[in-house]
């Protein structure tokens, strides 16, 4: 073959088989198709060989199927999301379908134009993972009947599959209490919540489980026990220092809302004696291996990757059965 770009159909010709079968072959269907691995193997090694690629959208457009699925993630630098997006590759790899992950910076703006744009290239199906305004994703995708399916934030109108933020901020705050020594000085004797944003979806329901918590072990919660400063580690930092002036040192526990939040209140901690860092049980919802390297206990919540997207690819396979839902998965408590 001299021609730069080969044919399916010159494939099919110097393998000696139909053009159906390099296709099966090149989509990784052709086990299901009980195509012999002999054939399987020379083909691709044809296809290599002749540098062959698969021209997707044109396949898309003949078949009605374009074997790619989307997801689009807030950020690629966060362990979590990054660790979603490896497991969706996996998991779509699994189906033998082609992933496209792409970041879409928590703008809703920008969210709605990468769907669109995975749209026109045809993608059968989307996993919404973290997006700031899921409903208006779940509009587009309706309108092109793309099936789709909610991650980490819930949206109302399509299935969504979350962590099961209240169940893991209350275990938390239960063993950050359990761990922790009671003092002397009244607003020192009380557990606080610090990080995130009070409206966010999955901050108010830990803010709900740690206030539940706390209520079951302490009787009451005072306003000034939840700070919720935001997710940057500035803005944890200087709301670290803020409460340990307000209160006259660390509190009995301190529930950190995020890794990146956790950050921000390290920084102060240098400042301050170990033996302080000693009268204070630390818990952070969020993991990263690297916790365990602190030279404090740090409790940690790691939440279920591989059970969030196992089950949103469960809901896609059987897209269509049943009516939207809110589907939780339980994180795992990690002790340091």
């Amino acid at each position: 073959m001299r021609k730069n770009k080969s044919t399916i159909y010159d494939l099919a010709r110097l393998a000696d088989v139909s053009a159906t079968t390099v296709s099966s072959v090149l989509s990784g269907n052709w086990r299901s198709r009980r195509i012999a691995e002999e054939t399987a193997q020379r083909v691709l090694a044809l296809a290599a060989e002749h540098r062959f690629s698969v021209n997707r959208q044109a396949s898309g457009l003949r078949t009605s199927r374009s074997g790619l699925i989307g997801m689009i993630i807030p950020l690629h630098d966060n362990r979590y999301f990054s660790g979603m997006a490896q497991t969706f590759e996996k998991l779509a790899r699994q189906r033998h379908l082609y992933p496209i992950v792409v970041s879409t910076l928590r703008d809703p703006a920008l969210e709605l134009e990468t769907v669109r744009t995975l749209i026109s290239y045809r993608v059968e199906s989307l996993v919404v993972a973290g997006a700031t305004d899921p409903d208006a994703i779940s509009d587009l995708c309706k309108s092109h009947d793309i099936a789709h399916v909610n991650v980490d934030l819930p949206g109302r109108k399509s299935t969504s599959v979350i962590t099961d933020n209240f169940w893991g901020a209350q275990q938390l705050t239960a063993e950050l209490i359990a761990r922790s020594r009671a003092l002397r000085a009244a607003a020192r004797n009380r557990p606080y919540f610090l990080g995130g944003i009070a409206t966010d979806y999955a901050t108010a329901r830990r803010i709900e489980g740690f206030t539940d918590a706390v209520r079951t072990a302490l009787g009451d919660i005072q306003p000034g026990q939840v700070d919720a400063c935001g997710y940057e580690p500035d803005l944890a930092e200087a709301a670290a220092a803020s409460l340990y002036k307000r209160i006259g040192g660390l509190p009995r526990a301190l529930f950190v809302n995020s890794t990146i939040a956790l950050e921000g209140v390290v920084r102060f901690l240098k400042r301050l004696p170990h033996e302080e860092l000693e009268r204070c049980a630390f818990g952070c919802y969020d993991w990263d291996p690297f916790g365990s390297m602190l030279s404090f206990p740090l409790l940690m919540v790691r939440q279920n990757v591989d059970g969030l997207l196992e089950q949103a690819f469960a809901v896609l396979d059987a897209q269509g059965e049943g009516k939207s839902r809110l589907i939780e998965i339980r994180p795992v408590l990690v002790f340091s």
